[in-house]
């Protein structure tokens, strides 16, 4: 798995908060002798401008979410481990010559923008993960090399503390959702997994042979394209429009799903080019499944649209497979109900400090 390390150490108990778009989730997850348990999962929705492109646009009113969300969680944890997407961070794959992990930083450091579309290189925080000999390049290894811009990472610092919340681990969404399936789902050395997270502004796409990444993609759509490409149809406020596709999701009309859809076309055609575009890249590579994250994951007959258009298995990802729960506080019930939206913070969640 790749991470990207902590910006601080600290031994206290920590919590997963996935700060997106149009929502904060926290959760906190104990481990023990018997496995991984959730302790808690609350979720407060955003304002939209609140978060803009991944980043920060109203600090102030995030940090006022972000306390309401610590009040009616009744979560004690006061350091967590949130995560970055979108146009805040740069994750690819990059092919080096062979060498131990102290000379790649080194090289790194002194050559970054080769490798990414930085300036300078005191502005930015990177990390990286060797994956290994390349199976193209005899003398090459393969790198995931993830950057982001130290004044975002920062302003994340600085407005989670003003909300009475260290930062112990920056993450990335995706590195999140591989986290979530590596604790949750059992895979051979060669089983191709894409993890698909629909959230309302932006679709992280994590493709992972044998529990680790070996591709990755971020475009700006999700779920809230669905609802604008619905307002523009009919002419409605961008809320009435919200109301009207939570209305036919739920309706279980048939006619109500297939409409939707259509809405929804530009959102999975961009998808499935990001799945062409793997599989002209790894030529050969079987794709054992599809597993979908986030609110959108839920929508009637995404799946089965997905299905018709890659020949591959979907299903909705169920971040507590191998997480059990407090009876007294989560129905099974509950947990299918939030599981889809649930997976970047249960990810975040599982992580520990000093891992990688």
């Amino acid at each position: 798995m790749l991470k990207l390390n902590g910006l601080f150490a600290n031994k206290k108990q920590i919590a997963g908060l996935d700060i997106g778009s149009s929502a904060v989730k926290i959760a906190e997850i104990a481990e023990g002798p018997d496995g991984y348990m959730l302790q808690n999962f609350a979720s407060v929705p955003l304002a939209k401008g609140i978060i803009t492109d991944g980043i920060i646009a109203n600090p102030n009113a995030l940090v006022e979410r972000i306390k309401e969300l610590l009040k009616i969680s009744h979560c004690k944890a006061r350091t967590v481990v949130t995560s970055l997407s979108g146009y805040s961070v740069i994750a690819k794959k990059i092919g080096f010559p062979s060498m131990d992990e102290e000379s790649l930083r080194e090289l790194i450091s002194d050559e970054i923008e080769k490798y990414l579309p930085f300036g300078d290189m005191k502005d930015v925080n990177f990390d990286f993960q060797i994956l290994g000999p390349s199976e193209m390049s005899p003398g090459q290894m393969e790198v995931f090399l993830v950057a982001a811009k130290k004044d975002v990472v920062q302003s994340y610092v600085e407005t989670l503390k003003k909300a009475g919340l260290d930062v112990a681990i920056m993450d990335v969404d995706s590195f999140a959702l591989e986290t979530m399936y590596e604790e949750n789902y059992d895979y051979g050395h060669e089983d191709v997994c894409i993890l698909v997270n629909i959230g309302a502004s932006m679709t992280n796409i994590n493709v992972v042979k044998g529990g680790a990444s070996i591709f990755i993609r971020d475009f700006p759509l999700g779920g809230t394209s669905i609802t604008e490409n619905l307002q523009d149809k009919t002419g409605v406020s961008f809320e009435e429009a919200e109301r009207v596709k939570l209305e036919k999701s739920s309706s279980g009309d048939e006619s109500s799903r297939d409409e939707l859809l259509t809405y929804a076309d530009p959102l999975l055609l961009e998808i499935e080019r990001s799945v062409d575009y793997f599989r002209s890249t790894y030529p050969g590579k079987f794709i054992k499944q599809i597993l979908l994250c986030g609110g959108t994951a839920r929508m009637p007959g995404i799946g089965d649209a997905l299905l018709q258009r890659l020949n591959v298995e979907v299903e909705i990802a169920n971040p507590f497979r191998k997480v059990s729960a407090d009876k007294k506080s989560f129905s099974a019930e509950d947990l299918k109900e939030i599981g889809p939206q649930a997976s970047v913070g249960v990810g975040l969640a599982m992580r520990r400090i000093g891992d990688k």
